[in-house]
């Protein structure tokens, strides 16, 4: 029998998916054995990933648009990052803010981002600016991974943030408020894909994106419901009922699982918008990501 492969995967939230294909069986059927390692920030994600502490990532597309194409990203260099697989498509990604607040409550306030020139950062601007409110008119406070960024709410250490993968429920459960939702001003949207760096991780990363893949797809179908529940109470510390919203979410057909694993073009040219809007990066006279989005290494067939 062939060896079991051992993978270590950054991500920035628990994955019910992941949890849900081992304790399916998928990935011992895979021969992987996967340990889950939370990142702080997009920066030290892929930096481990470079640096070879990480294999794969499970990250926001714009993360791989940021580092494969504009010199300018945190780190300050290229990296060969390639999508093996679209994961999900923002599962309930949303600007969230302190109980009884309305959008007049952001102006002068403090609003949380895990780093401002990040993918989920862009969307918040936008969704902001689409109800009349500018950059300019509310402090970006650098407060790390969703979860930290859910505490930092709750803490009252923000007016605002951009929440999904779970984190928006627990703010629903406290009293906070939803202001604008992704699913509602930005499809198509692409939330989570699957990474990868190095070469020497491209074969396991395709087979755990064909694991992940299949799994989703049995969770849409309602095959596998019930551990997808189980998964999100223990992962992600939703009670039952919470629980139960989490998973009816990973089937809606605007927010929750790609169940194929494609990369959907215009999903992803949503995030190339946001980021040319934002973030204009000009190198030697040419927009990097004007047609760097199209180059054909950048998701991984099958």
């Amino acid at each position: 029998m062939a060896a079991t492969r051992s993978v270590a995967l950054g991500s920035f939230t628990p994955s019910v998916v992941l949890e849900v294909a081992r304790a399916s069986g998928a990935l011992r059927d895979a021969r992987l054995e996967v340990a889950e390692r939370l990142v702080p920030s997009s920066p030290a994600q892929f930096r481990s990933l470079i640096d070879g502490e990480l294999h794969l990532a499970l990250t926001s597309p714009d993360n791989v648009l940021a580092y494969r194409f504009d010199p300018q990203n945190p780190l300050g260099r290229l990296v060969d990052v390639r999508i093996l697989a679209a994961v999900d498509r923002g599962l309930g990604l949303g600007v969230w803010a302190r109980p009884g607040a309305t959008f007049d409550d952001v102006r002068g306030a403090a609003v949380g981002v895990d780093v401002p020139g990040s993918g989920f950062a862009l969307a918040l601007f936008t969704l902001l600016e689409r109800h009349g409110i500018g950059r300019d008119e509310y402090d970006v406070v650098q407060l790390g991974s969703t979860p930290k960024r859910l505490q930092a709410l709750l803490d009252g250490d923000c007016a605002a943030t951009m929440l999904g993968a779970g984190n928006e429920l627990l703010a629903d459960a406290a009293g906070c408020v939803p202001l604008a939702r992704v699913r509602d001003e930005l499809t198509p949207y692409l939330g989570t894909v699957l990474a990868v760096v190095r070469d020497e991780h491209l074969e396991v990363g395709r087979d755990l994106a064909a694991a992940l893949t299949a799994t989703g797809r049995r969770i849409v179908t309602g095959e596998l419901a019930t551990e997808a529940v189980a998964a999100a109470r223990s992962r992600l510390d939703l009670g039952p009922e919470l629980a139960e919203r989490y998973v009816a979410g990973l089937a809606d057909e605007r927010e929750g699982l790609v169940p194929d694993g494609v990369v959907d073009p215009d999903a992803l040219r949503t995030l190339v918008d946001l980021r040319r809007h934002w973030v204009p990066r000009v190198v030697d006279g040419r927009d990097v990501l004007e047609d760097g989005w199209r180059d054909p290494g950048l998701v991984v067939t099958r």
